[in-house]
């Protein structure tokens, strides 16, 4: 049960906003800050007003079933009246906590996303040519944009590596489950006895920070410009337009050498190199708050093997939550990826409402 000294609180904060906001006192910044205040608990005030009228409003449906002059029907009606309110009341419990639940800051945030070839050779660097397809299919129906930061295929038109921006609305909070490794089950294109091979490739989603979310001191890195190697354009070893940035506290090195340019490469190298300290910087916060965190979803440990395609069988499995979708060609055309979103989302929430006291 919450507390309606929390209820209360939430009812009195968005009152309090509404006054203030329409006193014409507030000065542009203030203005804006409290306005999202006010949206965000507009969210939830209607069933934050509903559970904390949901004694008085059992105890006087209560009374009349129990009250002897009124009406059988009446009664029933009541009863009726009250099994709704009660249904009515649980719902709007979990709605709640959820609300409440510690929101995660990177949630809102746009994502870069890295997926790499794992074991199995070509057939590795083809199924994650798939896996980063289907993001693509996924970004399309969702009015995500997308843009290749780095790419670098196999000699059988597979990805080695890619790397991309997607930005839109609350992409990292949809997106942060993908992390972990992805294991394909199928018979290849080159197989003549019709075996199944297992393959796999890793993705790893982080949260794209900004200059606001993390400062780096330029004395913290090293620098390193060379010439560019392997498909790259007409510059490949012509200049020195590749670029190779070391943080030195973390030890994270990114290399970028896809643009013609150098400072066009040290800009996108930047951009990775931010979001993956950042990304270190949440997880050490994190453990030090929580040292289960390896058991939840979307720890983003990528030793771990989170999901099985099978397409022999046509299914695709998630292993953290034990739920599988006959749906393969669906999920990887990006039509299905929604439903096993969803079951990882409520998962996560529900394994969250386990370990907080509200």
């Amino acid at each position: 049960m919450i507390s309606l000294l929390r209820i209360k609180k939430i009812i009195d904060d968005y009152n309090n906003l509404e006054k203030e906001l329409a006193s014409g006192q507030l000065d542009k910044k203030n203005f804006i800050n409290k306005s999202k205040e006010y949206s965000v608990l507009g969210e939830v005030i209607e069933v934050a007003k509903s559970y904390s009228s949901y004694e008085k409003d059992k105890e006087e449906l209560e009374s009349l079933i129990e009250d002897k002059k009124n009406e059988s029907e009446m009664s029933l009606l009541a009863k009726k009246e009250l099994l709704d309110l009660k249904n009515k009341h649980e719902k709007d419990e979990k709605d709640l906590k959820l609300f409440l639940l510690p929101k995660d800051e990177a949630d809102k945030k746009n994502a870069i996303i890295e997926v790499r070839a794992g074991t199995g050779g070509l057939e590795a660097s083809l199924f994650a040519a798939d896996i980063f397809k289907m993001y693509e299919k996924v970004c399309s129906i969702k009015n995500w944009n997308i843009e290749i930061i780095s790419l670098s295929k196999s000699e059988a038109g597979g990805f080695k590596e890619v790397i991309a921006l997607i930005k839109g609305q609350n992409v990292y909070s949809t997106l942060k489950y993908e992390s972990g490794v992805h294991r394909v089950q199928r018979v290849p294109t080159t197989e003549t006895q019709g075996r199944v091979h297992t393959s796999a490739a890793t993705v790893a989603v982080l949260p794209e920070a900004e200059e606001i979310d993390l400062k780096i001191n330029e004395k913290d890195l090293r620098i390193d410009v060379f010439r560019s190697s392997g498909p790259g354009g007409q510059s490949v070893n012509t200049t020195d337009s590749a670029v190779r940035i070391t943080h030195i506290p973390s030890g994270i090195v990114v290399s970028q050498q896809d643009e013609k340019s150098q400072h066009k490469n040290k800009a996108k190298a930047m951009k990775i190199l931010r979001s993956r300290v950042y990304e270190e910087e949440r997880k050490k916060k994190d453990a030090e708050r929580a040292q289960d965190r390896k058991s939840k979803i979307g720890s983003g440990d990528r030793s771990e093997r989170i999901r099985t395609y099978n397409f022999p069988q046509g299914r695709v499995t998630d292993h953290r939550i034990n739920f599988t979708i006959h749906k393969l060609e669906e999920f990887l055309s990006g039509d299905a990826f929604s439903e096993m979103n969803e079951n990882l989302r409520s998962h996560d929430q529900e394994n969250q409402l386990k370990t907080i006291n509200i």
